[in-house]
C-alpha cells in the first residue's frame, strides 16, 4: 500500500454535529412575506414538475402564494400535479404546460405562455432530469438521452428564460438541480455523473456571468439534493405504497431546505439527509479534490489501495468535530 503522504486539504469546520433530519415546519430565518423573490403574488416556473422534487417545490411555492407554471414530459402525472397545486394556489394561478426540455421550441413555447399570462418569472427551478445507465464504453444511446435532458435541457431553459429575467425590474432567481454524483463521481452510472458535472459547471459559469450584469437582479443557485425519495432516488409515484427508507429525506424536506438556503443567498445548496450529514459530504468533496492535488488515482476513494486510507481520513475528520 502506498504511504499516506500529506493529508488532503480539509475544511475548517465550525458546525456542531447533530441530527440531519430537516423537519417539515416553517423555520426560515427570513420571513416569506419580506423576501424579495419567494413571496405571494410572484411567479415560479418548474421543469420536471410532475413528480418528486419538482412536484414538492410546486406545492410548497403554491402554499406560499406564488403563481406556478408546471412543465414536464409526463403529461398524465403533470395534470394530476396541476390539480393538486391548484387546490392551494387557486384557479388562474396555475399553468400546466407539457414540455420536453430537450426540444428548444417547446421551451420557447413554455416561456412565451408564462410571460403572456403573468409577465414575469421570479423563481425558475431548472429541475428536469433522467438517469438511464451508461458506462464509459457502453450505452451510447442512453448517453445521448441523458445529455439531451440533463445538460441541453438545462441549457435550453437558461438560454430561453435568462435574457428576459435579466431585464425584469424585480429580483429573481434561477435554481439548477445538480447532484452530488456530479461532484464526487461515485461509480455506477458514468453518463449521469458526467451530465450533472456539466450542470455544476454550467451553473457556476452562469452565476459569474450574472454578477457582471449592471443590475445584478438575477442570481443563480446550484441545488445539490442528498438522498431524496423520488423516482430517481428509488421512489414510485407519491400515492404508491412503497415506504420511504429511513436514510432518505422526503422530497418536501429537501425542497424546504433548498428554499431556506436560497433565502440566505447561498450558491452551493448542499443538502444532507438522514444518512449523510453535511460534514460527511464536506469531507468526501475535499477528498475528491485531493485526488488532483495529491496526484492520487482517479476516484481513489473506491481504489483498493486507498480504501483503508480513505476510511482513516473520514474517521479523523469526523473525530476533529467532537
Amino acid at each position: 500500500m502506498p504511504s499516506r503522504g500529506p493529508s488532503p486539504l480539509r475544511p475548517a469546520f465550525s458546525t456542531s454535529l447533530g441530527g440531519a433530519s430537516f423537519k417539515v415546519d416553517p423555520m426560515s430565518p427570513v420571513a416569506d412575506e419580506l423576501h424579495p423573490v419567494i413571496h405571494a403574488g410572484r411567479v415560479a416556473v418548474i421543469t420536471g414538475a410532475a413528480n418528486g422534487i419538482g412536484r414538492a417545490a410546486a406545492l410548497e411555492l403554491a402554499k406560499l402564494g406564488l403563481k406556478v407554471a408546471l412543465a414536464d414530459v409526463v403529461e398524465d402525472r403533470l395534470a394530476e400535479t396541476g390539480r393538486e397545486v391548484t387546490a392551494f394556489a387557486g384557479e388562474g394561478n396555475v399553468l400546466v404546460i407539457p414540455t420536453d426540455v430537450s426540444k428548444i421550441e417547446e421551451v420557447v413555447r413554455l416561456k412565451d405562455k408564462v410571460y403572456e399570462a403573468w409577465g414575469e418569472v421570479a423563481v425558475l427551478l431548472n429541475n428536469a432530469a433522467i438517469g438511464p445507465s451508461g458506462t464509459s464504453w457502453a450505452g451510447l444511446d442512453n448517453w445521448h438521452k441523458t445529455f439531451a435532458v440533463n445538460v441541453f435541457g438545462v441549457l435550453n431553459v437558461q438560454q430561453t428564460f435568462v435574457p428576459s429575467m435579466i431585464h425584469q425590474e424585480n429580483p429573481s432567481v434561477i435554481i439548477n438541480t445538480g447532484s452530488k454524483q456530479g461532484i464526487t463521481n461515485p461509480p455506477g452510472n458514468t453518463s449521469y455523473n458526467a451530465s450533472k458535472a456539466a450542470v455544476k459547471s454550467l451553473t457556476e459559469g452562469l452565476a459569474h456571468e450574472l454578477r457582471q450584469q449592471p443590475t445584478q437582479n438575477l442570481t443563480a443557485h446550484l441545488f445539490i439534493p442528498g438522498w431524496t425519495y423520488t423516482a430517481l432516488g428509488g421512489a414510485l409515484h407519491p400515492k404508491d405504497t412503497d415506504q420511504k427508507p429511513p436514510g432518505a429525506w422526503s422530497a418536501e424536506e429537501t425542497v424546504l431546505y433548498m428554499l431556506d438556503k436560497v433565502r440566505e443567498g447561498e450558491f452551493y445548496i448542499l443538502c444532507p439527509d438522514n444518512e449523510t450529514r453535511r460534514e460527511i459530504d464536506e469531507l468526501r468533496v475535499m477528498w475528491a479534490a485531493g485526488d488532483i492535488v495529491e496526484g492520487r488515482p482517479a476516484l481513489s476513494r473506491w481504489h483498493p489501495n486507498y480504501k483503508s486510507v480513505f476510511e482513516e481520513y473520514m474517521k479523523e475528520g469526523l473525530a476533529s468535530l467532537d
